[in-house]
């Protein structure tokens, strides 16, 4: 999903003239007012930053409204929106957003010159630079990472996966739609569950945060039994304080799951840069995740298993890094000329 905006006049400069970045899941939404350091090179100020709750607001015009007035302390013409989803014409498509996304909407609402768009998880790929030199929790694998693909991938109100193959491209994928590979007897019997409603069951339906209510609920019915737990906080929570012995099944049997799911995708995609775990589930679940089957299952994978020990597995936090990578990519994209398909002052796309 990529629809950059048209490029600024001839008077605008990238150096001084101030953007808004907004990194828009499901649940919250991050945005920043940053621009261009003028030391040159792809360092980037930020200006301001706020994270939203989504439910708070009617629609995303008024949640960027909102950041404009109250922490905006410069005049903004332009914003960049990296979001969950796909773009189809001026609109976004998510089961998983809090309300319909219109692109002229925005642009409207706000009187931008333009607006530019990108996946979420895309802008992660953008954003690895950055994220490599903070601190993380190394899963499995070396230290350091080889030359190569690298990717990011993680469990929130979806599940989301990009692939960084250099750092001006990064892959957009839909791999949360999947179908789901169950490997134990208790997984196969999951699936025959989930199935009977629904021939397709992609790792999404399980590997997310509506997913642990799901998998949790389906857990309970196998047993005869109606759940008691309806948020996924507070499945995660009676997991981690093991006061619920279905909620720890089912983290265990999602950290399996995930990490059989990792493991195919970073075989696919010759991930020799390293995987780097995001999303807003899993640091939930931080030392769970370490004590889980998630290696073993990402590592099962019979003669290429020897490739998979050479890739590092780290655990990130979501945090600015999606704003920051929607940054890297709106300003290299225009200050390079890359040739992308715009969203132009009347909103439609060229």
């Amino acid at each position: 999903m990529n629809v950059p905006a048209r490029q600024p006049s001839q008077h605008a400069s990238l150096h001084t003239e101030p953007f808004v970045a907004a990194d828009v899941g499901g649940t919250h939404a991050r945005v920043a007012l940053l621009r261009a350091s003028s030391g040159g090179g792809r360092e980037i100020e930020i200006l301001a930053y706020r994270k939203f709750a989504c439910a708070d607001y009617q629609g995303l015009p008024e949640l960027v409204r909102t950041f404009v007035e109250h922490d905006a302390a410069l005049p903004v013409r332009r914003c960049v929106i990296a979001c969950a989803g796909q773009a189809v014409g001026d609109s976004i498509v998510n089961d998983n957003l809090a309300w319909p996304v219109s692109l002229s909407a925005l642009r409207d609402a706000l009187a931008f010159d333009d607006v530019a768009l990108l996946n979420d998880f895309e802008a992660l790929g953008y954003a690895l630079d950055d994220v490599r030199d903070t601190d993380s929790l190394l899963l499995c694998g070396p230290e350091t990472h080889d030359e190569g693909p690298a990717l990011v991938v993680g469990p929130g109100t979806g599940l989301g996966a990009a692939v960084r193959l250099s750092p001006m491209r990064v892959l957009t994928t839909e791999a949360g739609q999947i179908d789901l590979a169950p490997v134990t007897a208790r997984e196969r019997e999951m699936l025959a569950h989930l199935a009977a409603a629904d021939g397709h069951v992609p790792y999404e339906r399980i590997l997310s945060g509506p997913g642990l209510l799901t998998l949790y609920a389906t857990l309970r019915a196998l047993r005869g039994q109606s759940p008691e737990l309806v948020q996924p906080e507070a499945i995660t929570a009676a997991a981690c304080d093991g006061s619920d012995a279905d909620a720890v099944e089912t983290v265990d049997i999602f950290c399996a799951l995930f990490g059989g799911f990792v493991g195919n995708l970073a075989m696919a995609y010759m991930a020799k840069g390293g995987v780097y775990l995001a999303g807003g589930v899993l640091p939930e679940i931080r030392e769970l995740l370490q004590r889980s089957r998630f290696v073993d299952r990402f590592l099962s994978k019979g003669g290429m298993r020897e490739f998979l020990l050479r890739v590092p597995v780290r655990l990130i936090e979501h945090g600015r890094h999606g704003v920051l990578g929607a940054a890297h990519w709106y300003l290299d994209g225009r200050l390079h000329g890359a040739a992308r398909r715009k969203v132009l002052g009347d909103g439609t796309a060229a």
